[in-house]
């Protein structure tokens, strides 16, 4: 599975602007909501309830917010840029700045798995990460997300 399984150019937000963690969530929800067809609320809803369980920051500004969405038909993945890091209670401590939504099928399995497992391998990669901060341009973070040789990459 390639991080081009996931994302569209449409799934990337290169500049999001969100004080907080709970609006980050509900912003990414209403884009996602767009993409998926699926009510806002409901995203929202299950997002909320992963990060009850704990916190999807994942230390170094990465967070992959995740959930299980009755309805779909398929795995879906959105990106933001943040266009200032914002607290997210992350493992680190540290503020968040990227973030990588993946909602998949109530019946999606070992794929929801696979798909977390590769989206952690490539923001694991240092380079990348410097390369998605230093662009603030939708294009050029989608390039950068789905680049066959980077989204391979550990």
């Amino acid at each position: 599975m390639d991080i081009g399984d996931l994302v569209t150019p449409a799934s990337i937000v290169a500049n999001l602007r969100v004080p907080n963690k709970r609006q980050a969530l509900q912003e990414l929800a209403k884009r996602a909501a767009q993409l998926t067809d699926q009510h806002e609320r409901v995203i929202f809803d299950v997002l909320l309830e992963r990060e009850r369980l704990g916190s999807t920051g994942v230390g170094q500004g990465i967070a992959i917010p995740h959930g299980r969405i009755p309805g779909l038909t398929r795995l879906h993945g959105l990106f933001a840029r943040l266009e200032r890091p914002i607290p997210f209670e992350s493992i680190d401590d540290q503020p968040v700045d990227l973030i990588f939504l993946l909602l998949a099928p109530t019946s999606a399995g070992a794929d929801h798995l696979k798909a977390l497992a590769r989206i952690s391998r490539l923001l694991r990669e240092r380079a990348i990460c410097e390369k998605l901060r230093g662009t603030d341009k939708a294009d050029a973070l989608y390039a950068l997300l789905t680049d066959r040789a980077a989204s391979h990459a550990a």
